[in-house]
């Protein structure tokens, strides 16, 4: 089962510049993940706050650890691609920011409609990144791809 050291890992080993910026996945199972990543001098921008991509990258970990516990579960494997995403700042990202997605009940239908069908789907996923006073900082929204895999 995925786990989030497993999936920290993971990050190491396939995502360094994620993990040296600072992105780990604090929770996950089947229902919801939450990645954290603090503000520290290797992954600011000019103004004091997060660097925009640093939290892009945390926020789309927090979407894809649900494809991907999902993904576990199945005999059939899924291809999974982002095809596009939104983003909408609401004020600086300072100290700790926690995104989290609780989708994992939509995500887990989509996978069993794209797994019974064959055929591709599409669907978006959003992420609510707080800070630790729990004041939204960052809205962003995925359009996840995926399709199963034929071997």
């Amino acid at each position: 089962m995925l786990t989030p050291k497993k999936l920290n890992w993971m990050v190491l080993w396939q995502l360094p510049s994620a993990y040296l910026c600072g992105v780990r996945t604090h929770f996950l199972n089947e229902k919801s993940c939450t990645v954290t990543v603090r503000l520290n001098r290797i992954n600011q921008n000019p103004f004091g706050s997060l660097y925009f991509a640093v939290e892009t990258m945390a926020a789309e970990l927090s979407t894809a650890a649900l494809l991907l516990y999902q993904n576990e579960q199945n005999t059939t494997k899924i291809a999974m691609l982002i095809a596009e995403n939104k983003c909408v700042f609401k004020q600086k990202a300072i100290g700790k920011i926690s995104f989290t997605c609780d989708q994992g009940d939509q995500v887990k239908q989509i996978i069993q409609q794209a797994i019974a069908s064959g055929e591709s789907q599409k669907f978006w996923l959003q992420t609510e990144g707080k800070n630790e006073n729990g004041e939204i900082v960052a809205l962003m929204d995925f359009l996840w791809s995926i399709k199963p895999k034929h071997t």
